[in-house]
Parts: C-alpha cells; sequence; structure tokens
C-alpha cells in the first residue's frame, strides 16, 4: 500500500556529510510526521530524528547541532542531512512514516523503508 524507498548512504570520512532521501509513494492520503532512526550492528534501533507534517522537528541529542531534518510535503519525501559525521553514527538508518491511507479514514498506520547503510571511518 505505501513504500517508502531511502537512498543517499555511502561511506564517508569522520567530519564528512551525507544527505539521505526518503520518498514514499502509494495509496497516500496524508502523510503526517516523518521519521529516521538508525541500528548499529548488535544495538537496539534508536530515533534519530522526528518532523511532523507542519515542520516541527526534533533530534536526540547524540545527533543536535550535526543533522537536520527535512521534508518536501509535494514530493512525499523527508531527509537527514547529516554534517560532522563521526564514526559512532555508523549505522543502518532506517525512515518511518505514519501514514494516512485512502479510503481508510483517519487511521495511521506505520510504515518502514528497508535501511540505507552509513558507514563513517575514523
Amino acid at each position: 500500500q505505501v513504500q517508502l524507498v531511502e537512498s543517499g548512504g555511502g561511506l564517508v570520512q569522520a567530519g564528512g556529510s551525507l544527505r539521505l532521501s526518503c520518498a514514499a509513494s502509494g495509496s497516500i492520503f496524508s502523510l503526517n510526521a516523518m521519521y529516521w532512526y538508525r541500528q548499529a550492528p548488535g544495538k537496539q534501533r534508536d530515533l534519530v530524528a522526528k518532523i511532523t507534517k507542519g515542520g516541527n522537528t526534533n533530534y536526540a541529542d547524540s545527533v543536535k547541532g550535526r543533522f537536520t531534518i527535512s521534508r518536501d510535503n509535494a514530493k512525499n519525501t523527508v531527509y537527514l542531512q547529516m554534517n560532522s559525521l563521526k564514526p559512532e553514527d555508523t549505522a543502518v538508518y532506517f525512515c518511518n512514516a505514519e501514514v494516512e491511507l485512502v479510503g481508510r479514514g483517519r487511521r495511521e498506520y506505520s510504515y518502514w523503508g528497508q535501511g540505507t547503510q552509513v558507514t563513517v571511518s575514523s
């Protein structure tokens, strides 16, 4: 019903930058809050950043001042600009979205992307 496709991951040196994108498609009536999570090997999946439909944002303390989440509602896309990357930012980054589906009323459904690998070398 809804697909989230992430892109933009890769290998970067410490101090470098990457920009992740997550495009949503499918039977979308309303794309509400969108999130970026990350999961390092052997660790739990942690919230990195959140953005509401209206553009309000929240960040994990570990990325404040370095990462910026934004969205383009016309394109159903959320972005994560990551600057001053550190080796500890290495993880698989996942996009998550709360979606109201066409013909399903106001109930929200949660969807995940497949993840994109970010590796920061020291």
